[in-house]
């Protein structure tokens, strides 16, 4: 893309091109701003740089699987369901950008245009009430400076140009949104959801929510993009734009308007603070390849580099006004970061529908529970709840039995069903605590002289008795449901890999004890805003990604509108 602009100076700067900063970017830039997005990674463009996206199982060397030496020397990316020989180019490999590990913690991260938008699991449900208010009901972090009525509109909005596949269930907890037709179900979680909405007040199985284009608006096909194939290759990057990513949609989107520079391969070390204009002026960075330092300016700065580099790059963005940090007057930058706990699953095998089955193998997505507990009333000895998923799907059984021509035959022969396979992974809400914490290492600095991001982060017993009552509560509804073979599983996984990082740099009513105003403005910075996962108050229980999209929509918007006003 051409530079449009040679003397460095924008409108806007947007710090990552992922879930939160594409939107950002669409937003500056459709409102008529210069807007530069700088992305550490290299570029991707939608189709041309999905290598392997139609690639058929028997063109990959190792069918799939990664080689075991480059799992021995990626101890933590490893770990990740969707590493796989069809995706492993968009991954962080541990060795290329190292962490320390205070606490064993798996921070997987996706390097390039599109961020971690190309592989994320595309599930999305809007935030309730019953989450904005926990905090101040249930006594932790702090309370969030808005509520639901605050995004509904703004939900909307992304969900309408986005496209999000769903019903409208009704329920209190789980708000409905702007929906395309849903997907199918199985025949057995249609079963369950019938079993739990006779048997248990208050509980609901629901279609999962996804952002696939089951049936494009207008406005899909005027982003060039096409209806959901149900090809199940969705990590690979999809050419036809059936699920949303940043590359498919808000960017390009972006770069029509003519407003739009984008910068890959621009590592940011920080945002330059002006103590005479007592603001952020614009921000430095170290060019990927050649390591030379470059500076940008603009009145607008959206940090949106993932959560755990955004509480990094405000970090290491010290100046004699802040020294402990941009904004970090009262020492909480990198304090109360909370995750998803993803560790606990339940599995069982059901004998009905023995005449059924279910085609096209993995789906984006399946039945999904809502939280239930600890809604109304405080019910349990732990702080608010976990949703769940549940799946349930039958697989053909090959007989691999035998050698040579017996073993041939076997293989030839019509494959036999199994029994209805089901599961649950449960989907916990973490306290934030002080305790966990992200810190910059004195001394260790990466390729690009930027500290060494030093991570402090565990479960704790909120943690524990969630997931034993998810146990109880599951084998329960399991065992009077019919299904057979109930066994539970707890991972003891470290926290990271829900991919779901949050907080360090939270919203709040108060500069005291918050970093943020309702508008995702640093309360000491007001000119540098913050609108992906490291603004979170709290947690919840849904999948993030909505919530961090519909904040930056409304925070870019707010920002326009400051800026024509002369207050940024």
């Amino acid at each position: 893309m051409e530079d449009i602009n040679k003397n460095n100076t924008f409108d806007a700067i947007v710090i990552g091109s992922g879930m939160s900063g594409g939107w950002a970017a669409k937003e500056f830039c459709e409102k008529g701003l210069k807007t530069l997005v700088l992305e550490r990674g290299r570029n991707v463009e939608h189709i041309k740089d999905y290598p392997t996206t139609n690639m058929m199982p028997w063109e990959f060397k190792h069918r799939g699987d990664i080689p075991y030496e480059i799992q021995k020397n990626n101890p933590v990316v490893s770990r990740c369901y969707a590493f796989r020989e069809d995706a492993q180019h968009f991954f962080v490999k541990d060795t290329e950008h190292p962490y320390i590990q205070e606490k064993p913690f798996d921070w997987i991260r996706g390097y390039q245009v599109g961020g971690k938008s190309l592989l994320w699991a595309r599930q999305t449900q809007r935030w309730s009430d019953f989450d904005f208010e926990g905090p101040k009901r249930d006594g932790f972090a702090v309370d969030w400076p808005i509520r639901y009525k605050d995004l509904d509109a703004w939900y909307s909005y992304v969900e309408k140009f986005a496209g999000i596949s769903g019903n409208k269930d009704g329920l209190p907890n789980l708000p409905d949104g702007e929906f395309l037709p849903p997907l199918e179900l199985t025949c057995v979680e249609n079963y369950f959801k019938d079993f739990v909405a006779k048997n248990y007040k208050g509980r609901d199985v629901i279609y999962g929510r996804c952002a696939h284009l089951t049936k494009p608006e207008p406005i899909h096909f005027e982003q060039g993009r096409v209806q959901c194939q149900n090809r199940s290759l969705c990590q690979r990057g999809c050419p036809f734009g059936g699920y949303f990513s940043s590359n498919s949609s808000t960017l390009p989107w972006a770069k029509k308007t003519g407003n739009l520079m984008l910068r890959p391969f621009s590592v940011v070390h920080s945002i330059i603070y002006d103590d005479k204009k007592k603001k952020a002026v614009g921000v430095k960075v170290i060019d990927a390849n050649t390591k030379e330092s470059k500076e940008y300016f603009a009145p607008i700065i959206f940090v949106n580099a993932g959560a755990f580099n955004t509480n990094l790059i405000l970090l290491n963005s010290k100046s004699e006004r802040f020294p402990n940090g941009l904004g970090n007057d009262n020492g909480l930058l990198g304090k109360y970061v909370a995750f998803h706990n993803y560790r606990a699953s339940i599995y069982a095998t059901y004998d009905g529908f023995q005449d059924s089955t279910h085609t096209g193998g993995r789906r984006p997505t399946s039945a999904y529970l809502p939280r239930f507990k600890n809604l109304y009333k405080q019910e349990t000895d732990f702080l608010r709840g976990y949703a769940s998923t549940f799946i349930a799907e039958k697989w053909p059984i090959n007989n691999y039995e035998g050698i040579g021509d017996t073993l041939k035959e076997n293989l030839l022969d019509e494959p036999s069903l199994s029994s209805w396979q089901i599961k649950s992974g449960m989907m916990g809400e973490t306290i934030p605590k002080e305790t966990n914490y992200l810190a910059l290492d004195p001394e260790k600095k990466d390729a690009w002289g930027i500290p060494l991001l030093r991570i402090n982060i565990d479960y704790d017993d909120n943690d524990e008795k969630m997931i034993q009552d998810f146990f109880e509560t599951m084998t329960d509804m399991y065992t009077k449901a019919g299904f057979k073979n109930i066994r539970t599983e707890d991972t003891k996984q470290a926290p990271g890999l829900d991919i779901h990082h949050m907080g360090g740099v939270r919203m709040g009513k108060d500069p005291e004890t918050s970093l943020l105003n309702k508008w995702n403005q640093l309360h000491n910075c007001p000119n540098v805003f913050v609108t992906d996962g490291a603004c979170m108050t709290s947690t919840a229980t849904q999948n993030p990604s909505l919530t961090f999209m519909a904040l930056a929509a409304r925070a870019a918007n707010y920002a326009v509108e400051q800026l024509k006003k002369g207050e940024l």
